[in-house]
């Protein structure tokens, strides 16, 4: 039997998961009290059971100390359950911003305030985050992207990214990205907008592209940024870390920035055991 326990933080993406994996042909429970989980693995686990595959719904409540379900989990470890952690998180601003439009309340925002409430949740899923088997953040992962994701670590068996790479462009024009944890400026390329020709065309058409890539300096630039990813990747996954964002900026984030992007994706995506995303944040915006 496979039993796949789902936590993580309030607006992390459980509930989603949830559903998808259900889908998948998943027994899924979720907010079982937790004096009925050794109960309930007992009863799965009764030989003759047809259940195969179980996913069981873990989150914070004001009403019970999560601590005792973290104890639970880890006797029924002990008395040889295998079972597996999958913990979803996203950044605390995005998870702010989500409860504020859903306007609900945070189980544990005391005095309403949904800040509070998420900082408080998070220390309480400390432990159990740092020794989940899995860690999927939703911060900028598409709804199709988790599904994705979940399908390849629990239908398809395949291996788990632990760290996802998220490589963006961006303009300084329009500001630099609030979650970017590697900024790089690339305005010291000459600029396609002054090219009448290519003034209204992106980095993602080939015109542009091919104009940017022919300075030495492009090529030399994306060769040694190619190589400093390489070394910092694993060294990040050796430290934990489970989210890069590369920011790749020129002024207005459409053509430059665009076409390195591009280039730095499709010579790191399939270099290595993580997952890769590329984001154009203003490749729509107006401007140069």
């Amino acid at each position: 039997m496979r039993f796949v326990v789902v936590t993580g933080m309030s607006g992390g993406g459980k509930s989603t998961a949830l559903k998808m994996l259900e889908d998948a042909g998943f027994y899924c429970v979720d907010n079982l009290p937790v004096s009925l989980i050794e109960k309930f693995v007992e009863l799965i686990s009764m030989p003759g059971s047809e259940v195969s595959k179980v996913v069981l719904g873990l989150d914070v409540r004001s009403d019970q100390s999560f601590e005792d379900a973290t104890r639970v989990l880890e006797k029924l470890k002990q008395e040889g359950c295998k079972l597996e952690i999958l913990f979803m998180d996203a950044g605390t601003n995005v998870l702010i911003k989500r409860y504020k439009e859903t306007r609900r309340i945070h189980p544990l925002a005391a005095d309403g305030r949904v800040e509070d409430g998420v900082r408080a949740e998070r220390k309480v899923l400390e432990n159990i985050r740092r020794h989940a088997d899995y860690v999927i953040d939703t911060t900028n992962l598409l709804t199709r992207e988790l599904k994705e994701e979940l399908d390849r670590i629990f239908v398809e068996n395949g291996e788990y990214n632990s760290l996802m790479v998220t490589v963006m462009s961006f303009g300084f024009k329009h500001g630099i990205p609030a979650d970017a944890d590697l900024v790089l400026d690339v305005r010291f390329l000459p600029n396609p907008f002054y090219i009448e020709d290519l003034k209204y065309k992106t980095g993602n058409d080939r015109e542009v592209q091919e104009y940017v890539m022919s300075f030495p300096e492009a090529e030399e630039f994306m060769e040694k940024l190619t190589d400093m990813i390489q070394f910092l990747i694993p060294n990040y996954v050796k430290e934990g870390k489970y989210r890069l964002v590369i920011a790749i900026g020129c002024t207005g984030g459409k053509h430059r920035s665009v076409t390195l992007a591009n280039e730095l994706y499709k010579r790191m995506k399939d270099r290595g055991k993580y997952g890769m995303k590329l984001y154009h944040r203003d490749v729509t915006q107006q401007g140069k």
